[in-house]
């Protein structure tokens, strides 16, 4: 494991300092002033104070500049890298030394406003991190010989003997040594349905103890475990996706260079054919201006920001423009099972017994379960409406309950603790359909068994279908047993299952996939937020989900019907669709301009207008995504 280090810790803290309000925000505030600026200078040159109007373009070009250009020479002289930033500046450069300040004023400012809405987007991306570190307790309680000591999480060292009460959490990594107990693990694996743990089992820090004492020797640092593994892969996968260069900037790349080194030999070969010159250096800078990407930087923003607002209205949030670029290319989905494909919500879904009625059962059951704060016992309380009341009720760790009910005694616990007797086939059945069955007995006598499982959300085996109609596969991982994951899997019509796995575990998944084909991840727990980050697109569902996972995906759906699947995945292929229409025409556009400005055929005043004709098509082609089709 990596140990989460201090400057890690205290980068996750400064971050808090860009959570402030949009007003407040210089990368926002700097292009809108710009646009200010610009906007004046015109009015001002319309009445005819045409020197106001030249400093007021000034002072819109230098606001609108100093969001990119710093930037993007930055990346030139430190990483070698070139971008559409770069291209935008030596475009702005040239139209200055040709003396067009507003044309290189409304370039700067339009290129800022797209790249600020961009940033701002991506402002909140470690908020999931800090809300990954508060499920690790700050104190732990630690037993040295006949005595326990607090101490503080971070001091705990491998060896250390934790004593964990119920409603405690685990505070690191480590094995059980002594007592019996359910775990609450949803925060760690996603699983609704708790884990029964004994002497010699493993346990991950972050989860919850539901009923007995504990005492867990520590495997890991209170720095180093599993969690502080969970936030440091998010990080790294976060980084390496915002490394990925968006659609614009990959068109730049080979651009750049090549308009750069096209106007050296037209202003070399022309003045050596010609002894002209000026006139040779002046068409050079036309031809600079004229291989500006104008149309191509405002129109992927305008159909990004259209297409990602028409998807916020059926439920659907995009976080970046380069989120929505990849969206539309997806080809396989990962898909998480407890919370995503499931409900999270375990209920009783069957209930066999030897010769008495189901509803005796299961009543009698809930009579003990009411006294319960096992996961479970909600879910077989929730099953019947009246419960009775059972006296004398004497609760087990990790194994179950017993008490009396009309005189007769009792007793609800796990098959490994209670004889399933002639019900032992049928709840081996009910297992291998992934339920977790309890036993009832009644004096002693075992009269039937309940099963509980989280029950697949109803609309999942239509969308699946949808999905793999369109060419989409499908990939279930899951924390939960291979058996459970199995029988929902086949349910859902879902082929490749993979189970058993921990946070770290989907992220590798995810990744393998990745490398094949465009792969988005789709989940709302923190047990996700890895590997939703590792995905070339991340799909948080549910607003209510756990913050870690809806900060570390790209996507976030506000509700939980998974039919929004298909829906947003046609929207996202149409809006890049469009996309697409838009690059090929900004190409053509600067194919078209380029061998004209260098026969003199169009001066710097024709190729600016064209410019602006071009802007003007494309930011209409672009506004069509804010039409929604139905999927």
């Amino acid at each position: 494991m990596s140990t989460m280090t201090g400057s890690q810790v205290a980068q996750l803290d400064d971050d808090d300092d860009d959570d402030r309000p949009w007003w407040r925000s210089p990368s926002v505030l700097i292009p809108i002033g710009s646009g200010v600026a610009f906007a004046a200078g015109l009015v001002c040159e319309w009445t005819g104070a045409d020197l106001a109007a030249l400093v007021l373009f000034w002072i819109g070009l230098l606001l609108g500049a100093s969001t990119f250009v710093p930037g993007a020479l930055r990346k030139l002289f430190t990483r070698g890298k070139l971008g559409i930033g770069l291209l935008m500046t030596i475009s702005a450069v040239g139209a200055v030394i040709l003396g067009y300040v507003e044309e290189a004023a409304a370039l700067a400012f339009l290129y800022s406003i797209a790249e600020a809405l961009e940033d701002k987007a991506m402002d909140r991306a470690r908020a999931g991190l800090r809300a990954l570190l508060k499920l690790v307790p700050e104190t732990a309680l630690v037993k040295r010989g006949d005595a326990t000591a607090e101490v503080e999480a971070k001091e705990l060292r491998v060896g250390d003997l934790l004593v964990i009460r119920p409603g405690e959490r685990i505070a690191t990594d480590g094995i059980v040594r002594v007592g019996r107990s359910s775990l609450d693990t949803s925060a760690i694996t996603g699983e609704s349905i708790p884990v029964e743990v004994e002497p010699g089992d493993a346990v991950s820090a972050g989860s919850i103890n539901t009923s007995g004492v504990l005492e867990v020797e520590a495997t890991a640092d209170g720095t180093d475990n599993s969690l502080t593994t969970i936030v440091e892969l998010v990080e790294q996968a976060q980084a390496e996706k915002g490394d990925r260069a968006r659609l614009a900037d990959r068109i730049a790349r080979p651009l750049v260079p090549g308009v750069m080194i096209l106007a050296v030999l037209v202003a070399l070969l022309g003045s050596l054919l010609t002894g002209d010159v000026e006139l040779w250096i002046t068409r050079a800078l036309v031809v600079l201006v004229a291989a500006s990407p104008c149309a191509l930087a405002i129109a992927v923003p305008v159909t990004v920001v259209s297409a990602i607002g028409a998807a916020s209205k059926f439920g659907v949030v995009v976080k970046s423009g380069a989120a929505f670029e990849r969206f539309g290319g997806i080809r396989h989905l990962a898909v998480d099972k407890t919370g995503t494909l499931t409900r999270n919500e375990p209920t009783v879904s069957r209930v066999v017994t030897t010769d008495v009625a189901e509803d005796e059962v299961l009543a009698w059951a809930a009579s003990l379960e009411a006294h319960s704060t096992h996961p479970l016992a909600a879910a077989i309380t929730n099953a019947v409406r009246q419960p009775p009341t059972a006296q004398e009720v004497t609760e087990t760790a990790g194994h179950g309950i017993t008490g009396t009910l009309g005189g007769a005694r009792l007793a609800v616990g796990s098959p490994r603790w209670l004889d399933a007797g002639t019900l032992a086939g049928e709840v081996e059945a009910m297992e291998s359909e992934g339920m977790t069955v309890v036993i009832v007995h009644r004096e002693g006598v075992p009269v039937g068994a309940v099963g509980v499982r989280d029950e697949l959300r109803p609309e999942v085996p239509e969308v699946i279908a949808t999905l793999l109609k369109r060419g989409v596969g499908v990939t279930m991982l899951t924390g939960d047993n291979a058996r459970t994951a199995a029988a929902l899997a086949a349910q859902a019509g879902i082929t490749d299952v993979r189970a058993e796995l921990r946070p770290e575990d989907k992220a590798t998944a995810v990744a393998a996939l990745s490398k094949s084909q465009p792969t988005a991840m789709i989940g709302d727990g923190i047990n996700d937020a890895p590997a939703l980050a590792a995905a070339d697109l991340g799909i948080a569902m549910g607003a209510k989900g756990a913050d870690a996972a809806i900060e570390s995906a790209d996507v976030a759906f506000t509700g939980h019907d998974l039919r929004l699947i298909p829906q947003a995945l046609a929207h996202a292929r149409r809006g890049r669709s469009i996309i697409n229409q838009n690059v090929v025409l900004s190409i053509l556009i600067i194919a078209a301009l380029l061998p004209l400005a260098i026969l003199g055929v169009l001066g710097l005043a024709a190729v600016v207008l064209v410019h602006e004709i071009a802007e003007v098509v494309v930011i209409l082609n672009g506004l069509r995504a804010a039409r929604r089709r139905k999927a």
